[in-house]
């Protein structure tokens, strides 16, 4: 265990496995990135975007890095880490490992929002408005139906599932009221897709991590290990465990919210970054840090692997996720059934 002490007085506890981890991720998360910006129609070496960078490129490629590339591979490391730490907020808060955006009616909720955009006709910054708009709306509605002296884990879980349900056939009907190329549009937004990203998709997500992410970690990562034991076990230590579970499903809800109106609800990130990061870590808890920089690394890297899978032709960033996502999820189901734990 490594301790560091900020100037504030602040003391932060370091397991070395798990900075081995977040330092592997942010490394392997910036070599991942150079070649995304060197890849493509006009291809630059390493050396070249690491010049075009710091400032020393020509005309052609500052706009070719800053203007098309770099705002795409910034959509995805922020859309990548806010849907991970989100996902381990979500997991730690119900006790399940199955509790993600994902199953929970989050992600769905914001698609609700687009959709209605889509069918009435709006611009792509309304689209993005409205989709974080519904998707905090939805995370107020289940935990609304879900209250009951207090809000648990499986009430929210059951809830989130059922309401999940409920806009899945709102989501299927709006498709069907929308014009035929809208409805193109909406499918391949519905998917998760990083293609044609901008800056304008990027801020306000990495602005949402660069003020709920110190805070989600430093501030409440000691009361969510505290929760892991129970609600009754977490009061008596003297954490307020329903202010701090609304506070947190809030800052999550918001997470997943712009991030979905970023590049659409790309599923499986926040289920799985958390599983791979306490498999990698073997660390207790909720692992928020490690699984933010490796649900960056994963959405990187599967964009990647979308660009460049099928020679000429680009898929949708969903559905390398979904792919990975459900190979890893039947892996790990093989695993525990031969470990004799299910």
């Amino acid at each position: 265990m490594i301790v560091v002490r900020t100037p504030g007085g602040v003391s932060l506890r370091l397991r070395p496995r798990s900075l081995a981890v977040g330092v592997t991720c942010v490394l392997l998360t910036l070599a991942v990135g150079v070649l995304a910006l060197g890849s493509g129609d006009y291809p630059m070496s390493a050396a070249d975007v690491l010049r075009t960078l710091t400032g020393g490129g020509t005309a052609a490629e500052e706009f070719v890095v800053h203007e098309l590339r770099l705002p795409r591979l910034a959509t995805a490391i922020a859309v990548g880490a806010a849907l991970a730490l989100a996902g381990a907020v979500f997991q730690t808060l119900v006790r399940n490992p199955l509790g993600s955006p994902d199953l929970l009616g989050f992600t769905q909720g914001a698609a609700t929002g687009a959709l209605v955009v889509i069918v009435v006709g709006g611009t792509s910054a309304m689209l993005s408005g409205a989709a974080a708009v519904s998707g905090f709306a939805t995370g107020l509605l289940v935990y609304v139906i879900a209250w009951r002296r207090g809000v648990h884990g499986y009430r929210l879980v059951l809830a989130g599932i059922g309401v999940a349900a409920i806009l899945t056939g709102v989501n299927g009907w709006l498709l069907t009221r929308a014009p035929l190329m809208d409805a193109a549009r909406a499918v391949l937004w519905l998917t998760g897709s990083l293609d044609g990203r901008g800056w304008t998709h990027a801020l306000p997500v990495l602005v949402a991590l660069t003020v709920l992410g110190p805070a989600v970690l430093a501030g409440a990562g000691p009361a969510l290990r505290l929760m892991e034991m129970g609600d009754d076990a977490a009061s008596a230590l003297g954490v307020p465990v329903q202010r701090l579970r609304l506070a947190l499903l809030g800052a999550a809800v918001l997470l997943v919210s712009l991030a979905s109106a970023a590049a659409g609800p790309v599923n499986f990130v926040a289920l799985t970054a958390p599983h791979l990061a306490r498999r990698l870590t073997r660390a207790p808890g909720p692992n928020l840090l490690p699984s933010a920089l490796l649900g960056a690394l994963l959405l990187v890297v599967a964009d990647q692997v979308a660009q460049r899978a099928i020679p000429g032709q680009q898929l949708p960033v969903g559905v390398v996720t979904g792919l990975l996502g459900g190979g890893y999820l039947i892996w790990l189901l093989a695993a525990e059934r031969r470990a004799g734990r299910l």
